[in-house]
């Protein structure tokens, strides 16, 4: 995919895919905010494309961002190729420009925040996704703005 013009880019959507759940998170870069908007259940990483579809007509970004979790040493996971395949497929259904975005540590540090503001420790029952989507963004922001 090509790199996006960051110049143009007003409004972004990021996704935190996981094979249970994907977060999202919106931002823009006229402030170079971004906050958590939603998780999303997946079925062994398969997403309702409709509430894609949905998110992606009611905020209308410029650009949407899907986090690419690497290992530590750079090297890509094991959810590598699938992250890559919801990217794709992101594109090619709804033809929005996609980048992706290194994410490692995103959920460590969302796990972090979540206990600090006094979450519960049983993340199944209480997810981070939408936290780890809006540090996503909110690093991409730091990175270009």
């Amino acid at each position: 995919m090509p790199e996006p013009d960051v110049k143009r880019v007003n409004t972004l959507l990021c996704f935190d895919y996981g094979t249970k759940n994907i977060g999202v998170a919106v931002g823009q870069t006229v402030t170079a905010s971004a906050r958590a908007l939603t998780q999303l259940k997946a079925r062994d990483g398969i997403p309702n494309w409709d509430e894609i579809g949905q998110l992606l007509s009611e905020w209308q970004p410029d650009l949407v961002l899907v986090g690419l979790p690497l290992n530590m040493d750079g090297s890509d996971s094991e959810l590598c190729p699938r992250a890559r395949k919801f990217a794709n497929r992101i594109h090619g259904r709804f033809g929005v420009q996609i980048d992706m975005v290194d994410e490692r540590l995103s959920s460590f540090e969302a796990k972090g925040e979540h206990l600090a503001h006094g979450g519960s420790r049983h993340y199944k029952s209480d997810p981070v996704d939408a936290i780890a989507a809006r540090v996503i963004l909110q690093d991409w922001l730091a990175a270009n703005a």
